[in-house]
């Protein structure tokens, strides 16, 4: 084993620990270092030769010292998972698919390798393996998990689960190209991601070019998996119950030839001969499946079977994560290492492999790393309903426009978990039709719809706003009380959005059915705490949660969100009847400047008390109660909160760090505006849902005396109105709120 050479700084090589010396397998000669993907070439030839496998056994090697070394430059990172990997990964890139999503966040450091030696990460200033670990966990660096600010990755992996969205999202937009997804064993413990393929298989039958490839491992992160008592067989049947027709498995077990114990074993431990035929089972097996799937119209799953950690530090779940005390002075990375190392030589092919596979390096050939171009939309059907006319629902205004969207965009689609009538967006069904393999006009089905409702927010938050991250429209409807279940995928959508060098549509979602709405259904349909999830995000830079006050604003956020770039737009509203308070000109005004007065004072010397209500619902008792507080002598104005994010200091969000410069949203309400509004001798926040709503104006505030009512908990009533008194929202608990705070600070004086 010798030391690292020296090498000139340019040198990708630069910063490697060891080196293996210059051998070649029995039976090849000196040509066999000439890459294998040529000139010009942009994949392996076809069929497999030795040399071209034996090659792909290198690059798995290479794949599998980065991963370790990286992580083990920080004593901080997961390269066993990947490790079981190598061998798939190496070969797709290699066969020029270099567009390849995964669920597995914690596979990065061989990911994050393999757009090291094809030059990817040259555009971050990245150029050798010094740098490489360098950068590996650092602000403005590889992240720990994959995420699309890095060039070449085309999705973010955090939550499991949320890979198989990126992938038919992206077969669905590239009919006719290979949308390999990698998923772990491990995250197969929760059945939700079979059940999403499954119903993504009846929906979309014509959509094959998704590949799903399973790492089978044995092991999830710290103990077995669940499916790791299953046999060839059993596994096998398992993929094709959920609507697979041909599942290839390459087990490493069929090609050991030391007899490792276990139905899991480590290639890397195979003598040459028999890691050479074992990945030119990996190649043929992943020509096949896309074969398969772009030229026979069948749906495909490859099937990797070894050992997790094969070829790493150590083996199984001991090999997932790298404590504090696993340093490259560990003796075992220091061991792992020095197995994996390759020779100088080795490295030059591996690099020259990289670099011409699928023609250049993922930033510049990924399906993500240019912008994809949109339908235009001509101008909405707004509808300005008159002030104080016949009530409207909030939810059902959206109807025509989304309809419009879909006419004028056929790449635009809705998700919803089975609820689009019950949510008064029937019209929306009616006209792009849900998708479903029975046409039935009753129901508004059709096998072309293009309303996808799977009962599933994951799959519906999934699909939706991988659609949007890809470059394409959506819109994701969910009751309020159930949206919490898919917000981690949009969650982790939006983050990415933020992160991104290139422009995408906004995902937007529409949530409806708020607590005070499910009286009668009682707490488990009242679970308001979806709004301080998305407060939360709020201060990421780009979320904009709206609180529309009726059908008219409604339209109008709606029609804004669609016209915004890389951000994400939660709009809940009611699909109750409402009164129209705003028109279309003072709700575009509320939501760019952040709220909205919707009663004023009167005139006099009496003390001022200032009502601070968001939820459409809660307007009419806040209303009531400043009618009550003005009849007992004290001055009362209540101010709709529209937009909370307008309300906040422009110093609390981070807007400045999204890359997009034309995506930073620096909208905010000017002092003046804001305290015009919120200055008083009293101000109560009255929140329908989480008080997390009306922080930006409490924190920012200047009010003499303040307080906060909201939601508390849920529970059955006959009406809105008895949910409001049980939650000490009703017009009277207002008023004594606010006259206890008026008497407060009269004693303070």
């Amino acid at each position: 084993m010798n030391s690292s050479p020296s090498f000139a700084p340019e040198d990708f090589r630069k910063g490697l620990l060891y080196f293996a010396p210059d051998e070649l397998p029995a039976g090849f000669d000196e040509s066999a270092w000439t890459p294998a993907v040529r000139e010009g070439a942009d994949a392996l030839p076809e069929p497999v030769t030795p040399v071209a496998a034996w090659q792909t056994v290198l690059a798995a090697d290479a794949l599998r010292y980065l991963a370790v070394q990286v992580a083990a430059s920080k004593a901080s990172g997961h390269p066993g998972g990947f490790c079981s990997s190598a061998e798939v990964v190496a070969a797709l890139h290699l066969l020029g698919h270099k567009t390849i999503f995964t669920e597995v966040g914690h596979h990065a450091p061989g990911y994050y390798a393999a757009l090291l030696l094809d030059g990817s990460l040259e555009r971050m200033g990245i150029h050798s393996v010094a740098d490489f670990t360098a950068r590996f966990r650092e602000t403005h660096g590889l992240l720990g998990h994959l995420s699309g600010a890095i060039p070449g990755v085309p999705a973010p992996a955090g939550p499991l689960g949320q890979g198989q969205h990126f992938a038919w999202a992206a077969a669905r937009l590239h009919p006719g190209r290979l949308c390999p997804v990698t998923i772990g064993d491990g995250g197969m413990g929760e059945p939700y991601v079979m059940s999403a393929f499954m119903h993504y298989n009846v929906a979309f039958p014509e959509v094959t070019n998704v590949l799903p490839i399973l790492i089978w491992n044995g092991f999830s992160q710290e103990h077995h998996s669940m499916v790791s008592t299953h046999d060839d067989p059993r596994m096998i049947a398992y993929w094709r119950a959920h609507g697979f027709d041909e599942v290839v498995l390459v087990d490493a077990k069929q090609f050991d030839d030391g007899e490792q114990a276990g139905a899991f074993v480590d290639s890397t431990r195979f003598e040459v001969e028999r890691r050479i035929a074992f990945a030119a089972a990996v190649i043929d097996g992943l020509r096949r499946c896309e074969r398969l799937a772009l030229h026979e119209g069948k749906r495909a799953v490859f099937i990797l079977k070894q050992i997790k950690g094969a070829g790493s530090h150590g083996l199984g779940s001991k090999s997932h994560h790298l404590y504090p005390q696993f340093t490259l002075e560990h003796p075992d990375i220091i061991a792992g290492l020095r197995r994996r190392a390759l020779a100088p030589k080795a490295w030059e092919t591996v690099r020259a492999n990289f670099r011409r596979a699928a023609g250049g390096p993922a930033a510049e050939v990924a399906l993500t790393e240019a912008e994809r171009p949109v339908a235009e939309l001509p101008a909405l059907p707004l509808v300005d309903h008159p002030v104080g006319a016949n009530p409207q629902i909030p939810s059902s205004a959206l109807s025509a426009l989304v309809a419009a969207v879909g006419a004028a965009d056929p790449e635009f689609i809705v998700t919803s978990a089975d609820g689009n009538e019950a949510s008064g967006v029937r019209g929306v069904n009616d006209a792009l039709r849900i998708r479903h393999p029975i046409r039935d006009d009753l129901y508004s089905q059709s096998p072309d719809g293009r309303v996808f409702e799977p009962i599933s927010e994951d799959a519906c938050a999934g699909l939706a706003a991988a659609q949007a991250l890809l470059g394409a429209r959506s819109l994701w409807f969910s009751y309020e009380s159930f949206a919490i279940n898919g917000l981690p995928f949009w969650q982790t959508v939006t983050q990415a959005m933020a992160e991104l060098r290139r422009r995408t549509p906004s995902t937007i979602a529409m949530f409806t059915a708020g607590a005070l709405e499910q009286g009668r259904n009682g707490w488990t349909h009242q679970r308001p705490e979806v709004e301080s999830y998305l407060m939360a995000m709020l201060r990421n830079g780009n979320v904009h949660p709206i609180f529309p006050l009726d059908a008219n604003s409604m339209q109008t956020a709606f029609d804004w969100a669609l016209r915004t770039h890389n951000q994400g737009v939660a709009l809940i509203g009611c699909k109750s009847p409402l009164p129209v308070r705003l028109t279309l000109e003072q709700s575009a005004a509320a939501l760019r400047e952040g709220a909205v007065t919707l009663a004023e004072a009167a005139d006099g010397e009496g003390p001022l008390a200032v009502l601070a209500v968001v939820g459409d619902l809660a307007v009419a008792p806040a209303l009531e109660a400043r009618a009550l507080l003005e009849a007992a002598g004290v001055r009362a104005r209540v101010v709709a909160v529209v937009a909370p994010r307008r309300l906040y200091r422009p110093e609390d969000v981070a807007w400045e760090q999204v890359s997009l410069a034309a995506a930073r949203d620096s909208g905010f309400a000017t002092e003046e505006q804001f305290h015009a509004w919120f200055e008083a001798d009293a101000l109560l926040g009255v929140s329908a849902g989480a008080g997390a709503v009306l922080e930006p104006v409490m924190v920012r505030a200047r009010a003499r005396g303040r307080d906060l009512v909201a939601w508390r908990r849920g529970e059955t009533t006959a009406s809105t109105g008895a949910l409001l008194a049980l939650n000490g929202l009703d017009a009277k608990s207002l008023t004594a709120r606010a006259m206890a705070l008026i008497a407060a600070g009269k004693g303070k004086s």
